[in-house]
């Protein structure tokens, strides 16, 4: 029997695996959260230059140990590294770069997806949650791609993934790509097709998903 993964392990290997399909030379924006470990997993010189919407070009990996410096945070205050040619700009330049089209990825969590690439990701509606939309919306339609990393179930057990989002929604139709635990999802003309899947069968899925319908 394998050893239940947790959920660093998990969110680890997703990270891994959109860091394998980002483009070289690609912009690319790391949405607050999980979506961060991408930058861990970039291999070196592989041209993917990253922008934190707080306000920087060429963010490196999470910084550790001496390399920790307070002033050099990513939007979610987590200490980062520079990569050589690192910039600095104000907070509105850097939404001018995602609101005008200029970023050609982003990845962002999400707690709901639907079948026609609809985004919900900032409020589960519940009354004790808290509202975070952050710059959410607006790299949800500013970015020319944009990427959802989550486990593909809630902690309940229900889908992420379903035919119609039911929480409120960040962006309409914006999502390429959906990254999971157990496999990876394409969006396109309301249809959802499995790249890959892995820890699960298609008919284990289909089972689970159900009524959404997932193509191979």
């Amino acid at each position: 029997m394998s050893t239940p993964r947790s959920k660093d392990d998990i969110a680890a290997a997703i990270a891994r695996d959109i860091a394998a399909e980002h483009p070289d030379g690609a912009y690319v924006n790391l949405g607050i959260g999980q979506p961060t470990l991408v930058a861990d997993h970039l291999p070196a010189g592989s041209g993917v230059v990253l922008h934190t919407e707080n306000g920087m070009l060429n963010m490196g990996p999470a910084a550790h140990g001496d390399e920790v410096d307070p002033d050099l945070i990513n939007a979610g205050k987590v200490p980062v590294t520079e990569l050589p040619g690192a910039a600095y700009f104000h907070h509105a330049d850097s939404f001018a770069m995602m609101r005008g089209g200029h970023l050609d990825v982003c990845v962002l969590g999400a707690f709901q997806v639907s079948a026609a690439g609809d985004l919900a990701n900032w409020h589960t509606g519940a009354p004790d949650a808290i509202p975070a939309v952050g710059g959410a919306m607006d790299l949800a339609i500013g970015a020319k791609r944009v990427w959802v990393m989550m486990t593909l179930f809630d902690k309940q057990g229900a889908p992420k993934l379903v035919p119609r989002c039911t929480y409120p929604l960040t962006g309409l139709g914006c999502i390429d790509r959906v990254y999971t635990d157990l496999g990876t999802f394409e969006l396109a003309a309301g249809r959802v097709r499995a790249l890959e899947l892995h820890g699960a069968t298609a008919d284990e899925l289909a089972e689970r998903l159900a009524p959404l319908r997932v193509d191979g």
